[in-house]
């Protein structure tokens, strides 16, 4: 009767651990639901350029402004809504002045609002769908090696001439002038 007794408590504690632990698991998911919806609208309402898949643990976006400029924002998943950490990529003739929006209209940012209503609001932007922008709009093939992806990274610099505005892969403007450096020829 000893050892069964003890069969029984030790299963009746290893019941209890997994159904704690089904809990548990069930509040976590209920805690990232607001995330995922947010990313989702992201998804679903603007051009993302990165990344081009992305998994339900991705939590940054980079995403098409037009112009050859995009946003790369950073969201915390247990708050959502909350400014998201930002970096404007593209020319600074295109992407300082949305710098300055961001900041002169940060007092703007409402948690109740969406991550994207907010995003529009502050930088007075409509944020172009991949339908509607057109590739000349957004030229995404870099200047040097003519590819859009190398290496899995696309093009993040861009020429700051307003005439130009063409974007590069980091390493490509890199590669040359180490080359350069170290004497040996392109």
């Amino acid at each position: 009767m000893g050892i069964q007794g003890n069969r029984s408590t030790e299963y009746m504690f290893k019941k209890s651990s997994l159904i704690s632990i089904h809990s548990q698991f069930l509040a976590a998911l209920e805690s990232l639901k607001a995330f995922w919806d947010v990313m989702d609208e992201i998804d679903e309402k603007t051009w993302v350029l990165e990344p081009e898949k992305p998994t339900r643990s991705a939590t940054s976006r980079r995403i098409a402004l037009g112009n050859n400029a995009s946003i790369n924002i950073e969201v915390d998943p247990m708050h959502p809504t909350m400014l998201p950490e930002c970096c404007f990529l593209g020319a600074d003739h295109v992407v300082k002045p949305l710098g300055i929006k961001l900041s002169r209209n940060i007092h703007l940012w409402d948690p109740e609002n969406s991550l994207l209503q907010n995003l529009k609001d502050v930088l007075e932007i409509d944020f172009p769908a991949r339908a509607i922008l057109e590739k000349s709009d957004f030229s995404m093939d870099c200047g040097i090696c003519y590819a859009y992806q190398l290496d899995g990274a696309i093009p993040d610099q861009v020429c700051d001439n307003s005439q130009c505005a063409q974007p590069f892969h980091q390493i490509c403007l890199y590669e040359p002038i180490t080359l350069k450096m170290s004497g040996r020829k392109l």
